[in-house]
């Protein structure tokens, strides 16, 4: 069973939200090589300034920070990987009360969208 997860406003949102390990629970591509580590990505762990990605085929490792746009405040992940460097939008992170389950929506540059989950 799902508990109730509520929206967290983005323009408030710390860095230790998205530390942990998430599952891909879906995934449009665009223009995203489709052969590249994110675009099969099964899960991502972030853990303070170290991403990991991991694809069935593939793992790839690096750093990620939160940046924020001037104007809205708007939080992107800079995500450098040995492999890549793409930057994405959190679109939207849903909560738990108790911060056991979340969901995160991420749009990048290249037009994929991916939701993550997690536990």
């Amino acid at each position: 069973m799902v508990d109730l997860l509520f929206d967290i406003n983005l323009q408030q949102l710390p860095d230790e939200y998205l530390t942990g390990d998430w599952r891909v629970a879906d995934r449009v591509l665009n223009s995203n090589d489709p052969a590249s580590a994110l675009a099969q990505a099964t899960h991502f762990q972030f853990q303070p300034g170290v991403l990991l990605v991991q694809a069935p085929t593939q793992q790839d490792g690096g750093h990620w920070i939160i940046q924020r746009d001037s104007l809205l405040s708007r939080p992107y992940l800079q995500m450098q990987l040995a492999k890549e460097e793409t930057q994405a939008l959190v679109t939207r992170l849903r909560r738990s009360p108790d911060g056991a389950q979340s969901q995160l929506s991420l749009y990048f540059q290249s037009g994929m969208e991916i939701q993550l989950a997690k536990p």
